[in-house]
């Protein structure tokens, strides 16, 4: 697909904090014009959300980039998470669970990058060793069909990414 007339295509990356993002912007930001969605309705308390919002905001804010990284932060809403994993608590971690908070939090990526008009719709959950990036790129995949934006496939975590994104976390 050739490039929109700016130059950089533009990419919506959904992040679940500053640390895991770290090395994906450090990446990421060379090919796209970013835009991190801090949608995580899993993340409770409210507190817990918000300081997470708070370290988001402060790294993209130190973090060293080529151009500007924006953020879109949507409202809390951890009744919408419990709502979808409802009959799903005990699941084991990396189980049925997970996949219905992975696609709750793709899908709402979609329909962001979707209404904002993005090229491309990713996310940063790749980069950590504890996360399944065949099942998270196979649920963008199909989101990116039912939503028409394509999905960025990724594995963050290959290539020592999950090691610099710790490297980043500590400057």
């Amino acid at each position: 697909a050739a490039l929109p007339p700016e130059g950089k295509p533009r990419l919506l990356l959904q992040s679940c904090c500053g640390p895991c993002s770290s090395y994906v912007l450090e990446y990421l930001t060379r090919y796209f014009r970013v835009t991190v969605l801090y949608y995580n309705p899993n993340i409770q308390p409210r507190d817990e959300y918000d300081r997470r919002l708070y370290w988001q905001r402060e790294l993209i804010r130190q973090l060293p980039t080529p151009e500007p990284v924006d953020l879109l932060a949507c409202d809390y809403d951890g009744q919408r998470y419990i709502d979808a994993v409802r009959g799903l608590e005990r699941e084991p971690e990396g189980g049925a669970r997970c996949t219905v908070c992975f696609r709750l939090r793709l899908e709402e990526t979609a329909r962001q990058a979707r209404a904002h008009g993005f090229d491309f719709f990713g996310t940063t959950l790749t980069v950590s060793p504890h996360k399944d990036a065949q099942r998270l790129n196979a649920i963008g995949a199909e989101l990116a069909q039912q939503y028409g934006v394509r999905w960025l496939p990724s594995d963050f975590k290959k290539r020592e990414g999950y090691k610099r994104s710790i490297e980043l976390s500590k400057q």
